[in-house]
């Protein structure tokens, strides 16, 4: 297995965790049935820790739709599986325009199941909009799918211009775990392009974090075991590396969280439903986790919108 496959192989099994929690009933999603078979049993561990990290970066998503009343864009980096854009119109909350990039054997799955499967299909077309289809993309009136591999900016470029992207539009963009897979210059070539480009930008990153340590380096074997190495670990040593990637390429601003501290943010009467569904007889393992994990978000804000506001602390 060559490492991209590795790579492409963590989208299957992050998949297969979300499909297992959602099983669980930690979070309802009626569209990952049509992405994932019922998945095997998940230690509680797992469960809680996809939980913080599904609903740390939702909070700051929807915080920025609501911002920009949804006259904005979502590009969603590595999106692998990802619901979120049938969610979103399930809520009332349609951007304007939202990009998926994957590899391109990630996207023609995915495009092959839309296709395929009429519940998701139908919350795409529209009566006055044709939906286009090719081996590893779609483009329909404000979804597009696109297979590129983002190291190689010129033609992840390229797909964002087919896809019509507005770079004057409000535009955030979402990466789970897709930078620390990337070589450090190709990622920082990519975060510089988009302050380079975008007039209001916003990041949400949510990425292995203190690597330097034991439970970090048994993490780190355990992903050479399966031939996965990660390629831009150096940016996941510490908070402080997290938030220098995005300050030494353009962004005004970057701030990152523990997981820890993302999950105590989080509404907690959520917390307290979810931590009843699985009895948990000891919490080091959780913690050990949770410290090794964080979302980091940064911000570029040249026409002053608003952005610095978007935190885990604003309601």
């Amino acid at each position: 297995m060559s490492s991209d496959d590795a790579i492409r192989a963590t989208n299957d099994d992050a998949s297969h965790c979300k499909r297992f929690a959602v099983q669980q009933g930690y979070w309802k999603d009626p569209y990952i049935q049509y992405f994932v078979r019922s998945s095997e049993r998940k230690a509680p561990e797992i469960n809680r820790g996809y939980y913080a990290r599904t609903h740390g970066v939702k909070a700051l998503l929807y915080k920025f739709l609501n911002l920009t009343k949804c006259n904005c864009q979502v590009v969603n980096l590595g999106a692998g599986s990802d619901t979120t854009f049938w969610l979103l119109q399930d809520e009332g909350l349609v951007p304007k325009r939202f990009i998926e990039a994957d590899f391109h054997a990630v996207t023609s799955k995915k495009c092959h199941l839309i296709k395929s499967r009429k519940p998701l299909l139908e919350k795409i077309a529209t009566e006055d909009d044709d939906i286009q289809f090719n081996n590893f993309d779609l483009h329909a009136k404000n979804y597009h799918i696109v297979g590129v591999d983002m190291r190689n900016l010129t033609d992840f470029k390229q797909k964002l211009k087919e896809s019509d992207v507005d770079f004057n539009l409000p535009t955030i963009f979402l990466a789970e775990c897709v930078l620390v897979y990337m070589e450090s210059e190709k990622s920082a070539a990519l975060l510089k392009w988009i302050t380079d480009h975008f007039t209001a930008a916003y990041f949400i990153s949510y990425e292995q974090v203190n690597m330097t340590d034991r439970f970090g380096q048994v993490m780190l074997d355990n992903l050479r075991v399966r031939q996965c190495p990660l390629a831009g670990v150096d940016a996941c040593a510490s908070m402080e590396t997290q938030e220098n990637r995005f300050l030494s390429t353009g962004w005004d601003s970057a701030t990152a969280l523990l997981m820890t501290e993302v999950y105590a943010l989080l509404p907690q009467v959520e917390i307290q439903r979810i931590e009843k569904l699985e009895f948990l007889d000891e919490t080091e393992l959780l913690t050990q986790l949770f410290q090794h994990y964080c979302i980091c978000w940064a911000y570029k804000d040249s026409g002053d919108i608003g952005l610095r506001t978007l935190n885990f602390d604003t309601p």
